[in-house]
């Protein structure tokens, strides 16, 4: 995938992993979306290091790899912000 790819798929991913852990955010909807993109990278390359696949295109499973890691990342930057 090129990087325009994974800039729209992690400004999804993030939107999703924002509705899937709801609370307060000092980032905004702008660092929601950063941080789905770094999750994004950053879950495309767990999973390919761990060997489960790896994420190409837009399907299911690379939306499911990328939301998670987006969720990990969103998780990790609410923790060092509190």
């Amino acid at each position: 995938m090129g990087i325009i790819s994974w800039i729209i798929f992690g400004l999804i991913a993030g939107i999703a992993a924002k509705f899937l852990m709801p609370g307060k955010d000092g980032g905004g909807i702008i660092m929601t979306c950063i941080l789905g993109i770094v999750g994004a990278v950053v879950g495309g390359w767990i999973s390919t290091l761990l060997g489960m696949g790896q994420v190409s295109g837009f399907n299911i499973g690379s939306f499911v790899i990328a939301i998670i890691g987006a969720l990990v990342v969103l998780f990790i930057y609410n923790k060092v912000v509190k």
